[in-house]
């Protein structure tokens, strides 16, 4: 049997994936994806987005879907109920700010109903096409609450997200897990958090392995869930370093071209939906 044959489940990241250039999901995505239910197709998706703001999102799909969020810390089940939970250490999280970091970086704590942000910055509210889930501007130093869900930097220029991890990293590479979700993005879990952990979880509840899954990503938050995929496909749109880095991958078309519909709809649909 081919790998394509033993596909039961469907694994997809959003930001730069599942959705367009406006951070939705197309109509031509969601015929799919409801076609694939009817097919009775286990559908998983996994995020570095809070479960509030993911959940807006894929609700416009109007079906059951299972929803790993913060790059693993939180899995919801296709009944928006809370499966699993995992949050920073709060020491950890207020030693991390405690650093001299650049104030031109925008500094997020993900916590459980809200996100605290150093400042309002455009370009990251941009990825909530109706900011239903708004931002709390905070001074950390100022905080009495450190726990976290999630920890993320974001500056346009990417060397100055390196320069930052490399510092955090040198006394807490024991406590932190990190990722660049997008190169001006800079996240950081505890260290057992990752997507392919969570999905793992929701694989072994559901009765299926990696082997019958098929995944889609662009980050390198998507690395190990792409890797353990019986099927990973990278997006066209994703950094070269990620493609070089899993060589062994197919590359497909890009997130704006619906290129995730469109990949299901030809090899796992057979063409069966159209644009």
């Amino acid at each position: 049997m081919s790998k394509k044959k033993k596909i039961k489940v469907i694994i997809s990241d959003l930001d730069g994936t599942l959705l367009n250039s406006d951070h939705t999901i197309s109509a031509y995505t969601k015929s799919v994806f409801q076609e694939l239910h009817r097919q009775d197709y286990l559908i998983i998706v996994a995020t570095g987005r809070h479960h509030m703001d993911a959940m807006a999102i894929i609700s416009s799909l109007e079906l059951p879907i299972y929803l790993v969020t913060s790059n693993g810390a939180r899995i919801h089940s296709p009944q928006k109920e809370l499966l699993y939970a995992f949050n920073l250490e709060a020491d950890a999280v207020k030693s991390m700010l405690s650093l001299d970091i650049d104030p031109e970086i925008t500094t997020v704590i993900f916590k459980e109903n809200v996100w605290q942000t150093s400042k309002t910055n455009k370009k990251l509210n941009a990825f909530q096409k109706d900011l239903a889930y708004p931002p709390e501007v905070v001074d950390f130093a100022e905080l009495d609450d450190y726990s976290a869900i999630k920890i993320f930097f974001t500056h346009d220029d990417h060397q100055k997200l390196v320069e930052l991890k490399n510092r955090i990293l040198e006394n807490n590479s024991d406590v932190f897990h990190h990722a660049f979700s997008l190169p001006i993005c800079l996240e950081f879990m505890d260290k057992s958090v990752d997507k392919s952990v969570a999905i793992a979880k929701i694989l072994e509840k559901e009765g299926y392995s990696f082997a019958e899954a098929i995944s889609f990503g662009d980050g390198f938050n998507d690395e190990k869930m792409l890797d353990a995929a019986g099927i990973g496909l990278i997006m066209g749109n994703a950094p070269e370093n990620l493609k070089n880095k899993l060589p062994h991958l197919e590359v497909i078309s890009n997130n704006v071209e619906d290129g995730v519909a469109k990949y299901l709809s030809t090899h796992i649909l057979n063409s069966k939906v159209k644009c």
